[in-house]
Order: structure tokens, then C-alpha cells, then sequence
């Protein structure tokens, strides 16, 4: 069993049908592809898989798919967290009776003047209610988007308190001095970036690699961001292009390269992007390192 999730991870988008279902041909299609090009794991149903608007059961049943298609277990993290505790540990125990063992797990994100001592005793109840060695949990921290950061000094209770169990935490806040201050609080414990931009010297200073959401749409020119520090202009450039909600405007860029309309789809309260600037932006990345969405 792998002790904690390292390398490169995709945050992998979700696609949908048009009644709003996971599309699990399209989902293991992806999955595939990302594999195939060069990712050491995905993980579905993160802020880029719009995870917070799946339930268990559909997450489940995703994840279902994924091992059906012959994606080892080792290879899936699963993106995890509710308001409500017990749902977490639930979806946790049910993906652990499948045979995954990672688990990015968000912080409770409805109540956001909670101080350390409560998020301790949250992360702390869904460990306690799993009550399975085998788990690994990654802290995800992306307040902008939860309202709820991590302090640091609680990754490092955690950590002594549980061991291996929190083997991780992916910092997405984009200010790489939280990165720097998390591997300074808990050296042992695996940090990685979601910031593309960063990932050359997150790796450089001690971090576990990354788990990313750009690429999807440019997954070899991630790939390249850990050793060749020129691929940072390129990934720079793509960024630029990136103007709007995110998720939308990459599953158009993604329904752009693919072909497949189906990439559009969003689920509610996210809107569909326009196609045709999806189309502008495509074009725009052509040359610089795009493979083809699945």
C-alpha cells in the first residue's frame, strides 16, 4: 500500500449526460487518458470533478466504474468531505470496502469562524469513526473556495496524533508561503500543490509532487513542469487564456479538444461555458505541448 499520494495526480473533470448523471464510459475514457499521459493517479470528484455537488452514492458508483475498467485502486483518490461528519466517515468506510486507501478529504465548510481546536476534532471524529489502519488522508486545503483554512500547526497535531494515517495534505490556496509553511510544520507529511505554476519548485524544496487540474487539458506539458523549467512559460501562457469560472471554461476547452459536446455539462449552481469561446481558447493552446481530451 502506497503511504501517501505523490507524484502527478489528476484532478480529474467529470462529465455528465444530459440528464445530469456521471457519464461512466466518458469518465473511465478520461480516467484512461490521464493515465496514459504520464499521471501517476487520478482523483475524482475534487473542486475540478465539482465533487461537492456528487453524493456518496454517485461518487461510489463512479469509483465503481474506474476499477471495473482495470484503473487499480492505488491509483484513485478519492475526493471526500461533507458538512456533516458522518457522511464523510461513510463515503470513507464504503470506499475502503472497494479497496481504496486515499482519501482527499475537505475540512467541514459551512461554519467558517471555527477555530484550530475545532477543525482538529472534525478531521479527528472521521478518523476515529473509521477506525481502519489502511486509511490515508489527505487534507485539502483551498480556503478560497471552502472559506475554511487549514492552520498548519493542526496538520502537524493531526499528524502526531494519527501517524501514517494523515500521510498528506494538497495546499490549492495559490500562496506558495502556505505551501512553505506546511512542510515546515509536519516535514514527514507529504505537501502538494495544486498550482501548476508552482509545482518545478514545490518539488525542488521537499513537496510530494501535485494534484492539478489543468491537465486535463494539457496533461504533457504538466508532466514536463517537474523537470524542465522552461515549460513554465508555455503553462504561464495557458494560463492566461483561462478567463471565467474555471470548471466551465475548462470542460469547454476539454469539449473543444474532444469533440464530444458532453464536456460542456456542469452541474448546478455552475453554468455551461460558451462553446465557441471554448473553441477560441482550444486553438489558442494548439502548440504548446496539448494532447487530446478523451
Amino acid at each position: 500500500m502506497s503511504e501517501a499520494i505523490r507524484g502527478y495526480w489528476a484532478a480529474m473533470a467529470t462529465p455528465l449526460t444530459a440528464s445530469g448523471a456521471v457519464d461512466q464510459a466518458a469518465f473511465t475514457a478520461h480516467a484512461r487518458f490521464l493515465l496514459d499521459h504520464g499521471c501517476d493517479g487520478v482523483v475524482p470528484f475534487g473542486t475540478t470533478g465539482e465533487g461537492t455537488s456528487f453524493s456518496a452514492p454517485e461518487r461510489l458508483e463512479a469509483v465503481e466504474a474506474l476499477l471495473a475498467a482495470g484503473i487499480a485502486p492505488a491509483r484513485i483518490g478519492l475526493g471526500a468531505g461533507f458538512s456533516a461528519l458522518p457522511d464523510t466517515a461513510a463515503l470513507i468506510k464504503s470506499a475502503l470496502g472497494l479497496g481504496l486507501t486515499h482519501m482527499l478529504v475537505l475540512p467541514p465548510y459551512f461554519y467558517r469562524d471555527v477555530d484550530a481546536a475545532g477543525l482538529e476534532a472534525a478531521f479527528s471524529s472521521v478518523i476515529d469513526t473509521v477506525g481502519d489502519d489502511r486509511l490515508r488522508v489527505t487534507l485539502y486545503h483551498i480556503p478560497q473556495v471552502s472559506g475554511v483554512a487549514i492552520p498548519p500547526a493542526t496538520l502537524a497535531a493531526l499528524r502526531l496524533a494519527y501517524g501514517p494515517v494523515v500521510s498528506g495534505l494538497k495546499d490549492s490556496s495559490g500562496d506558495y508561503t502556505h505551501f512553505q509553511a506546511f512542510r515546515a510544520a509536519a516535514p514527514d507529511v507529504a505537501v502538494l500543490v495544486g498550482n501548476e505554476a508552482d509545482i518545478g519548485r514545490a518539488v525542488a524544496d521537499g513537496g510530494a509532487g501535485t494534484i492539478c487540474g489543468m491537465c486535463n487539458v494539457v496533461p504533457d506539458l504538466v508532466r514536463a513542469m517537474f523537470t524542465d523549467p522552461a515549460a513554465l512559460a508555455p503553462m504561464r501562457e495557458a494560463l492566461s487564456y483561462m478567463k471565467g469560472p474555471f470548471v466551465p471554461l475548462m470542460k469547454s476547452i476539454m469539449a473543444a479538444q474532444s469533440g464530444s459536446a458532453g464536456w460542456l455539462r456542469v452541474r448546478a449552481p455552475l453554468r455551461p461555458f460558451d462553446a465557441a469561446e471554448g473553441q477560441l481558447i482550444a486553438q489558442a493552446f494548439k502548440g504548446i505541448g496539448v494532447a487530446k481530451a478523451a
